[in-house]
């Protein structure tokens, strides 16, 4: 969708004295309207703003600026040419993990995660994880704090902390990444297709508690977790022109 050349603005602030500076500075500068009669959101903050934001599901890009720390999915504060810069940005569309996660009550939680869904251990000891791939057994037994299934959006983030690849926008992948795996023990994880089923069966949960979080949103203790891409939802970032997604993937491999 081409946004208007003066699109309509809903702006949404984080919590942190600079981004409520920057929500007053500029509402006074460019008119602010309800989001129901918006053609953009432009979010003020960090990352955690705009996977926020994103998980509103207004339908609507998100145009974010930083005014918190390392703001990978926003871009710098400038106060001038705010709506031009908006309506000349780069959109790029974005699906997100949906998440299935059974507890020992019987209840089964879903959510949904634009970074990542994280298997953790919820204790002192190691978790354990069997590992299937579209109903298929992949790895009998994984000893690990834990695992990752992460989006190319999202493979810059913790997944790239526990030493997992970058993947480049578009490349229709996720990563499955394990954090500090003991046995196998250099296992790093495994590249799988975007239509890709991964289920995690928790062994030995009572001795072994395993939680999942989904972009933050948490369950524990676990006894399964299913993640899968969900196309039938999408999330529209907007990025300056030149400096896409798919440019940012690309600087981060050779820092």
């Amino acid at each position: 969708m081409v946004l208007p050349n003066s699109p309509k603005i809903c702006f949404r602030a984080g919590g942190s004295d600079a981004a409520q500076e920057a929500s007053r500075v500029l509402q006074a500068r460019y008119a602010h309207v309800p989001l129901d009669e918006a053609d953009v959101v432009v979010a003020l903050g960090g990352d955690g703003l705009m996977l926020d934001t994103l998980h509103q599901r207004t339908g609507l890009p998100v145009y974010g600026m930083n005014c918190g720390t390392i703001g990978f999915l926003m871009n710098d504060y400038a106060e001038d040419g705010l709506p031009e810069r908006v309506a000349a940005a780069e959109e790029a569309v974005i699906n997100p993990l949906a998440m299935r996660a059974g507890t020992a009550d019987g209840h089964v939680h879903e959510a949904l995660a634009i970074n990542d869904v994280s298997v953790l251990r919820a204790g002192p000891q190691a978790a354990k994880l069997r590992i299937s791939v579209n109903g298929k057994e992949r790895m009998a037994e994984l000893v690990c704090d834990g695992a990752i299934v992460c989006t190319p959006a999202g493979s810059t983030a913790y997944n790239y902390s526990a030493h997992g690849p970058i993947l480049p926008i578009g490349a229709d992948v996720l990563a499955l990444t394990a954090v500090a795996a003991f046995r196998p023990r250099r296992w790093r994880g495994a590249i799988l297709p975007k239509n890709a089923t991964v289920r995690f069966d928790v062994l030995e949960p009572d001795k072994r508690p395993v939680m999942a979080d989904a972009d933050g949103r948490s369950v524990r203790p676990v006894l399964w977790v299913e993640i899968r891409s969900e196309p039938a939802i999408s999330h529209r970032i907007l990025f300056e022109n030149g400096h896409g997604l798919a440019e940012r993937l690309m600087r981060e491999q050779f820092v």
